[in-house]
C-alpha cells in the first residue's frame, strides 16, 4: 500500500526503509537477465538482449568497457546505466594519467558505489535504476562485483542480475565449482541464461564478454563468435 513515504528519496519509513530504493531495485529486475562467473583464469560476463524486430542490434549495447581490463554489464535502465558508464570511463582515464596504469577493479567498483550512494540521499535526484555486474582483471587476479542502486557492493564468484536472477542464480550454484576454466564459465554462462531465455536464443539477442589472464584485456565478443559457440552447444 502506498504512503507519504514512497514519493521521499530522503525520508526514512517507519520501518527503516527508503522505498524509491526499492523501487529502483524493482526497475532492475524488469531488465534482462545477466550473469557473471569467475574462472581460475578470468572472468566472462553474458546477458539477454531482447529488441524490438526492426531495430538495428548492432547500435544497442549492453556489455560495454570501462578501462581496457575492466568493463560492466547492466540490468534495467539503459540511459542510467550510460550515466555510470561514462562516469566510470573518465575515473579510469584519470587513474591512469596520475598512475600510468590500468585503474584497479576494486577501486572502480568503489568510485562507481560511490555515486549510486550519494543520488540516495541527495534532493532533486533520484536513485539509479540498474544494477551492474563489473568484472576485470588487475594485479589481485580475476574480479567480478554485483553494484545496487544503493550502492552497496559485493563481490561473487558467480551471480545474476534482471528478471529471471533467482532462477539463474540457482543454476549456477549447481553449475560452478572453483576450479573452472574459461571455455567452460562461457559455456555455463550461456546455458545460464537459456534457463529463462524466451524464444530462440541466436548470436544477435545474446552478449558476451571476458577478461583473461592471457591478455588481461576487457573483450566483447564479436556476433560471429558467440554464433561458433551456440553451433558447438546445439
Amino acid at each position: 500500500m502506498r504512503s507519504e513515504y514512497d514519493f521521499s528519496l530522503t525520508t526514512f519509513s517507519p520501518s527503516g526503509k527508503l522505498v524509491q530504493i526499492e523501487y529502483a531495485l524493482n526497475a532492475m529486475t524488469s531488465g534482462g537477465t545477466a550473469v557473471g562467473i569467475k574462472a581460475k583464469n578470468g572472468v566472462v560476463l553474458a546477458t539477454e538482449k531482447k529488441l524490438p524486430q526492426l531495430v538495428d542490434h548492432a547500435s544497442v549495447h549492453k556489455i560495454s568497457m570501462l578501462t581496457e581490463s575492466t568493463g560492466m554489464v547492466y540490468a534495467g535502465m539503459g540511459p542510467d546505466s550510460r550515466v555510470l558508464l561514462r562516469k566510470g570511463r573518465k575515473a579510469g582515464q584519470a587513474y591512469r594519467l596520475q598512475f600510468q596504469v590500468p585503474m584497479p577493479t576494486a577501486r572502480m567498483v568503489k568510485s562507481l558505489a560511490s555515486v549510486m550512494q550519494e543520488f540516495t540521499q541527495s534532493g532533486g535526484v533520484r536513485p539509479f535504476g540498474v544494477s551492474l555486474l563489473i568484472a576485470g582483471f588487475d594485479h589481485t587476479g580475476p574480479q567480478l562485483y554485483q553494484l545496487d542502486p544503493s550502492g552497496s557492493f559485493w563481490a561473487w564468484t558467480a551471480c545474476a542480475i534482471g528478471k529471471n536472477m533467482a532462477n539463474a542464480e540457482t543454476f549456477l550454484e549447481k553449475r560452478y565449482h572453483e576450479d573452472i576454466e574459461m571455455e567452460d564459465a562461457i559455456n555455463t554462462a550461456i546455458l545460464t541464461l537459456k534457463e529463462g531465455f524466451e524464444g530462440q536464443m541466436n548470436e544477435n539477442n545474446i552478449e558476451i564478454a571476458v577478461v583473461t589472464s592471457d591478455t588481461k584485456e576487457f573483450k566483447v565478443f564479436t556476433p560471429a563468435q558467440i554464433k561458433d559457440y551456440l553451433d558447438v552447444m546445439g
